[in-house]
């Protein structure tokens, strides 16, 4: 299949497609952090949506969406953020395109648009960690937990209960720990791979 990943710069759902034999593509913006540029479309996605493409993945920015920043939704709503969100956002879901999977987490798209079709944990994929991540499916299965595992979770110094990854990054500058916070952990992208990919005949290819 041919496969785009939108907005992913770390290449970990794109590396899986590939080790399974699949022509996919990463594309962001940003350079890629997963090695292997020639596999990256450094670019605004928009335009490469017109394009034929048997599986879309898409990881829309969440700044302006999530439940997280509900702070500061006030000021977004004001100056036009948070709808250019929901307008991109909702680009992935009239795409042209038989497959189509939509990642965020917990926000508002579940009301602007509709509820998830599934919400996943990385305990369920053998990272011991806590983070609700939803998806949005059209015409593929929802992903089935490959190793549950207990979640690990750090006590912080306010005494409020937090994930490791989670706590490891607020000390990062702004832009760096919204990169680190956004990539996907790679159980995940490996279900998403051998569940929505696999395909009888393909073999494994060596993938660094």
């Amino acid at each position: 299949m041919r496969i785009l990943v939108a907005c992913e710069e770390s290449q970990a759902v794109t590396k899986e497609f590939r080790r399974l034999g699949h022509e996919a593509y990463s594309c962001d913006i940003e350079p890629c952090s997963g090695g292997h540029p020639e596999w990256h479309l450094q670019q605004d996605v928009i335009p490469l949506l017109s394009e034929k493409w048997d599986m879309i993945i898409a990881f829309p920015p969440c700044t302006h969406l999530a439940v997280s920043g509900a702070r500061y939704f006030e000021a977004k709503k004001k100056d036009g953020r948070q709808q250019q969100g929901i307008e991109f956002f909702m680009r992935f879901v009239s795409v042209d395109c038989e497959r189509v999977a939509i990642e965020n987490p917990i926000g508002i798209m579940s009301t602007r648009y509709r509820k998830p079709d599934q919400i996943i944990q990385p305990y369920e994929f053998g990272h011991a960690e806590r983070k609700s991540t939803c998806l949005w499916l059209k015409g593929l299965p929802k992903l089935v937990p490959t190793d549950i595992v207990k979640p690990e979770l750090h006590i912080c110094g306010n005494g409020v209960i937090d994930s490791k990854w989670h706590y490891h990054t607020y000390n990062l500058p702004a832009k760096e720990r919204a990169r680190m916070r956004s990539k996907t952990f790679p159980g995940i992208a490996r279900a998403m791979a051998e569940q929505w990919g696999r395909k009888e005949g393909i073999g494994e290819n060596e993938v660094d």
